[in-house]
């Protein structure tokens, strides 16, 4: 089994859904997370470029769209909001994801939608995508401004439901001041070490180390700016040189899998000026190529007990311990 804390398979949902196709998850997605092992996932919302001129919208499009595919794709994937419906989905032999929200832009100050969105399934948070919002900063924000008293608010709240709280997109004043507030431990569902590659959205030592003394979890990213500044070195295996480096900071059962596969998605909006045609890291093309991580690791030293633990162990006991 494997557990990929982090998955854009909702944005291209929506994109599909606009030009006006259907069953997408079916049609699209589940034959390569069949093959690459992938037994649970975060399916996140994500206010994607252009859309975040209008944040909301974008949100409630995302809605209408979980409904919709929810139906289509039930004998093969299921939305679960605890670790007891994660269980009886692997009984019944289904894929099981959790709801996210990879940045809260769209609630603007009204801190009391994280309680629609509970109700509505969320069990996954990030305060920011990369921007500025009334709660947070992300990494192209600026870097003086961290949280806000309406966003140490929302943290308190999000601790309070029994949310994921995740920081990958954060940049450094803000994770700290989240590391000052939350009473919960955190995740970041898909960043890297930023000793091996110098970019904000990777993690320091510091800042991995505290997430690992709060009983937290860092998720390794695939995406390949994040892997290496060298186009030759942005492979698996330097991946998995992440992923040892994790290890040796915070122990193996601080490390899980945040692949952040997105090669189905239009990326020239995402990435910087070294743009190039591809996003994925050679040798995980997509999601039918997650178990060959597992083998680099294996070729690393990491124990079959180990990988068991990253591959999906770890975090089924932060969502058993936070989720409930």
């Amino acid at each position: 089994m494997i557990f990929d804390g982090h998955s854009d398979i909702l944005t291209d949902v929506v994109i599909k859904m606009g030009k006006g196709e259907s069953d997408i998850i079916r049609r699209y997605h589940i034959e390569r997370l069949k093959k690459g092992k992938i037994s649970g996932t975060i399916l996140v919302i994500w206010i994607d470029p252009p859309y975040n001129d209008n944040p909301l919208k974008r949100m409630q499009d995302n809605e209408n769209a979980i409904r919709i595919e929810a139906e289509y794709c039930k004998d093969d994937l299921v939305i679960v909001k605890s670790f007891g419906q994660m269980q009886k989905a692997i009984e019944e032999n289904k894929i099981y994801a959790f709801l996210g929200i990879e940045g809260l832009s769209g609630i603007g100050e009204d801190i009391n939608l994280i309680n629609h969105y509970y109700e509505f399934g969320v069990r996954h948070i990030g305060l920011t995508w990369n921007e500025e919002n009334p709660l947070a900063t992300g990494i192209r924000g600026n870097p003086y401004r961290g949280l806000t008293k309406l966003g140490r608010e929302a943290v308190r709240l999000i601790n309070e439901k029994g949310i994921l709280l995740d920081v990958s997109h954060l940049n450094d004043k803000s994770f700290w001041d989240l590391v000052g507030t939350t009473q919960s431990p955190i995740i970041a569902t898909h960043s890297n070490c930023r000793a091996l590659c110098d970019v904000p959205r990777n993690l320091t030592d510091e800042q991995i180390k505290e997430i690992g003394d709060l009983g937290g979890l860092v998720g390794v990213n695939s995406f390949h700016e994040f892997i290496s500044p060298d186009r030759e070195k942005q492979t698996i295996k330097t991946l998995a040189l992440h992923a040892a480096r994790m290890a040796d900071l915070v122990g193996p059962d601080h490390v899980a899998l945040g692949m952040d596969y997105c090669e189905f998605l239009e990326i020239k909006d995402l990435v910087s000026s070294n743009y190039q045609e591809y996003p994925f890291t050679l040798g995980l093309e997509d999601a039918s190529k997650t178990p060959d991580f597992l083998i680099e690791l294996e070729k690393l030293g990491f124990s079959n007990n180990e990988i068991e633990d990253i591959a999906y162990k770890n975090y089924h006991r932060i969502i058993r311990k936070i989720i409930g």
